[in-house]
């Protein structure tokens, strides 16, 4: 079903106290939100009419202002490793991508917060689409419940297209529905949020929440992370780890360091040990990134021996590093190569 058939309002993404009042308004009981919210994400229907527990009256009355909201895909992409893009209807005219990666026991869904994003980061193909609006939690949701292999997910990543922070109130929404017991129940150590590091973003996470924190940084020296990530100006990376460093990252959740690494820029052994200076203290586990080149950028992934040394270096340091596997590099799994693609053809 379209996600807004006939001007209808989406159910999923909607919250308990919000289903409550959508209850209220067809005059059914406050417990009805809770059937409600069972039948949308946990039994995952696709039709108000599969609402069985609820009288036949009050579904009719609900369909005349309510749709569930799920919509399938408009296309993907497999790899022949096993991940898969999906496509999906986003905000502002422009399409969205969640990326399904299955590795041995677990099954990651990286999901999109925004359609483009204000970042502006160089390296980031996202980026260079620009920002054309924020995602609704029902469109956040929808990429969750709405891919074939929604029943087997065991991990959810927001760090696909957009700034999860800057579209706080629905990145909550989508949260709340994954692990409050009326929603999916999910552990809240399932799923991360990757941020470039907003400040009072990142705040409310950490206050309000119990989800893991992955921090981008790419470089450890201000003026080159700037060159690369002009947020840098606004939450600078050192400012970011001061206030991670306020929180317990070393039992109920776990906080990464994300850095992708180029060749001659910033993946020699000066630059890992000034990440370990900038990340002492915080717990932070480091990834390190194999660039996915994108059409056009002069700049080069970083050899399989940099990245040996400089995760080596790290860890002699005591900061726990690996290299995180490439996937999908066939299907051109990087986020926001696929729309773009699509936007161009």
């Amino acid at each position: 079903m379209p996600m807004n058939s006939d001007n209808l309002t989406p159910l999923i993404g909607m919250t308990l106290p919000e289903l409550r009042d959508v209850a209220s308004g067809v005059g059914l009981k406050p417990f009805a939100a809770k059937q409600m919210a069972a039948w949308l994400y946990q039994r995952n229907v696709s039709d108000i009419d599969e609402m069985t527990d609820i009288s036949k009256a009050a579904r009719q009355r609900l369909k005349e202002s309510f749709c569930i909201g799920r919509e399938a895909p408009k296309t993907a992409a497999c790899s022949a490793d096993g991940t898969v893009k999906y496509l999906f209807e986003g905000a502002g005219g422009r399409d969205i991508e969640a990326v399904y990666i299955p590795d041995k026991d677990r099954a990651t869904l990286c999901v999109s917060s925004q359609a483009g994003c204000k970042m502006n980061c160089s390296f980031c193909m996202t980026g260079r689409q620009g920002f054309h609006g924020n995602l609704t939690a029902a469109r956040i949701i929808n990429q969750i419940l709405s891919i074939p292999q929604s029943d087997s997910l065991t991990n959810i990543v927001f760090m696909g297209m957009g700034e999860p922070t800057d579209n706080l109130d629905a990145v909550m929404k989508a949260i709340a529905i994954l692990t409050e017991p009326w929603g999916m129940g999910w552990s809240p150590k399932r799923i991360t949020v990757s941020s470039i590091g907003h400040l009072a973003g990142l705040k409310t996470l950490l206050e309000a929440t119990k989800v893991h924190i992955a921090i981008s940084v790419h470089s450890p020296f201000p003026s080159e992370r700037e060159s690369i990530m002009p947020v840098e100006r606004a939450f600078p990376a050192h400012k970011v780890m001061e206030l991670l460093r306020k929180y317990d990252f070393a039992h109920q959740r776990r906080l990464s360091v994300e850095y992708i690494m180029w060749d001659g820029f910033n993946d020699d052994i000066r630059h890992a040990e000034a990440l370990a200076r900038l990340t002492k203290g915080t717990s932070a586990r480091v990834n390190l990134i194999r660039y996915h080149a994108l059409p056009g950028d002069l700049r080069r992934p970083a050899s399989k021996a940099a990245m040996e040394a400089f995760r080596d270096r790290l860890n002699s340091l005591g900061i726990t590093a690996t290299i995180r596997a490439s996937r999908g590099e066939d299907i051109d799994a990087a986020c926001g190569m696929l729309a773009g693609k699509q936007l161009n053809q």
